[in-house]
């Protein structure tokens, strides 16, 4: 039976997985039919006792089932059959590597725009299978595609290159609605990525090669220069990690995994291909499109720890493609203090160097793992400032952007509600670059939880030093332009405090959609 619209935000989702580089890789990726997409992971806790508590998260497929009334795409052994019989909150799996195996296909690799041809082809196909020949539904026909790792560039590649200048030579169009150089509809209406190399990949600090012929595993994918090409990006001032006007990037939400210990493909060379500051195969620094929200989350890049098969991962992907208010926070620093010897010697002229890292943690009410956003010091992923920096360029730092659900309001005060943890990290500084040891103690400067209460008409908030954890009882001074609310967060050591901190955490907040 299907839905009687087809109506924002319940569009159907297409899941699109990553990359498989051996031939058995992709034979085993064909085997399963959801591609990744229904795994899930159990995660031991413990209690206040110290007992050990399971935490089972079923998978992304399952919770959309669950939680938004979704259902798959399968039966029967194939596709649902039907012109116009299946709802719209259906979840579809992109088989693109089913061309390129040996047991569904004949063992032959395609290109990258090959696949996103493909995807075109596929979305058509979800439209028939969901809209028929009702015209009216075909007219609000979109999709949601969410990919993890290179998933994400063939998404992009069929925004960037397919829909804007149609097929390639030599690949076939038939039945595809595509005019070469013109803009055609692409359907999206979200794209969310998890862990996609939107940048490309980092070997060793460097971008991998583009080993053209010799490439028989395809890991030119991810070399910037042949991104470019598949991605049609327009000109050389346009960075590779940009969406170049193809689809908004407000629409595009990039999930980013800071654990690069827990990759179980590339667990053992981890520490030398990537390091830290990345889920053990992509960097953070490369994990996002410009101008795109995004979050990162202690997860690795795939595996019983990986980002897609995560309470974090799905909290995100459920609010931003059903959420109903978005939340873009950005650090604004006004002073830093140096501990008195240092501040002494910087009078004096010497050459000062520090770097700060700010930790960032944002939850929401609900359960003990719903973290949507993660930047620890300890995780190696904390936001990293320069002394000279701060002091000289007051420009906003971004943190993070989150979406809240109305189902999340509790029935006794309507509030949609959510926690910021926000600590500075005391630098090891360098004095006329040799380390200055004298007044050093590594840790926090500064630590604080701030509690956010957002209503109808006021947003409250509370800091948990003073005013308890979840508590939220001052009002914020809320300033109105074009249909969105900002206020600032006043955050600062004691006045006497060196070394000492003073900034704002800087809130807006609009309806989301």
């Amino acid at each position: 039976m299907t839905d009687k619209n087809m109506q924002a935000p319940y569009y159907p989702i297409i899941y699109v997985r990553g990359f498989a580089a051996t031939m058995s890789e992709i034979d085993e990726t064909t085997a399963d039919p959801y591609m990744g997409f229904n795994r899930g992971s159990t995660v031991l806790r413990q209690n206040h006792q110290r007992e050990p508590v399971r935490f089972i998260f079923e998978s992304p497929l399952l919770r959309l089932i669950k939680d938004h009334g979704y259902v798959d795409a399968f039966k029967n052994g194939d596709y649902i059959e039907g012109h116009g019989s299946v709802p719209s909150r259906s979840v579809w799996v992109f088989r693109y590597y089913e061309r390129a195996s040996k047991l569904l296909g004949d063992g032959e690799r395609v290109s990258m725009e090959q696949f996103a041809l493909d995807l075109r082809r596929f979305i058509l196909r979800v439209r028939d299978a969901t809209c028929g020949d009702d015209q009216a539904r075909r007219d609000a026909f979109k999709v949601h595609l969410v990919a993890h790792s290179m998933g994400g560039l063939v998404c992009r590649c069929y925004l960037q290159n397919i829909c804007r200048h149609g097929a390639p030579n030599g690949l076939d169009d038939t039945g595809l609605e595509l005019t070469h150089g013109t803009d055609n509809p692409h359907y999206v209406d979200k794209l969310f990525t998890y862990g996609t190399p939107h940048n490309g990949i980092e070997i060793m600090g460097m971008n991998v090669p583009d080993l053209g012929a010799l490439d028989r595993f395809h890991v030119s994918n991810f070399d910037r220069d042949r991104m470019r090409e598949y991605l049609k990006i327009s000109s050389k001032s346009v960075e590779v990690n940009e969406l170049d006007g193809a689809f908004d990037p407000s629409r595009c939400f990039c999930f980013i995994g800071s654990n690069y210990r827990d990759y179980e493909a590339f667990y053992k060379l981890s520490k030398q291909v990537t390091g830290p500051a990345s889920d053990g195969l992509v960097m953070i620094s490369n994990a996002y499109v410009k101008e795109a929200p995004r979050a990162v989350a202690y997860r690795s890049h795939s595996g019983h720890f990986g980002l897609v098969n995560s309470e974090s991962g799905y909290q995100n992907l459920r609010r931003f493609l059903f959420g109903s208010l978005r939340i873009k926070a950005t650090l604004c620093v006004n002073r830093v203090d140096l501990p008195p010897g240092v501040q002494k010697k910087h009078d004096e002229g010497a050459e000062v160097r520090g770097s700060y890292y700010f930790d960032t943690v944002t939850g929401v009410r609900g359960g003990p793992n719903y973290v949507l956003n993660e930047r620890r010091y300890a995780h190696a992923s904390a936001l990293l400032r320069s002394y000279d920096s701060l002091v000289t360029d007051h420009k906003p730092a971004y943190l993070f952007t989150g979406y809240l659900t109305e189902a999340a309001r509790k029935a006794s005060d309507q509030a949609l509600m959510f926690t910021i943890d926000f600590g500075v990290q005391v630098p090891l500084f360098e004095i006329n670059r040799k380390f200055w040891f004298d007044e050093h103690f590594n840790g926090f400067m500064f630590q604080e939880q701030i509690t956010l209460a957002i209503r109808d008409k006021t947003i409250r908030y509370g800091l948990s030093l003073k005013d308890g954890i979840g508590n939220a009882p001052h009002r914020a001074e809320i300033s109105e332009e074009d249909g969105q609310w900002k206020i600032s967060i006043p955050l600062a050591t004691a006045a006497n405090a060196r070394p000492g901190f003073a900034g704002s955490l800087e809130l807006t907040v609009d309806d989301w959609e």
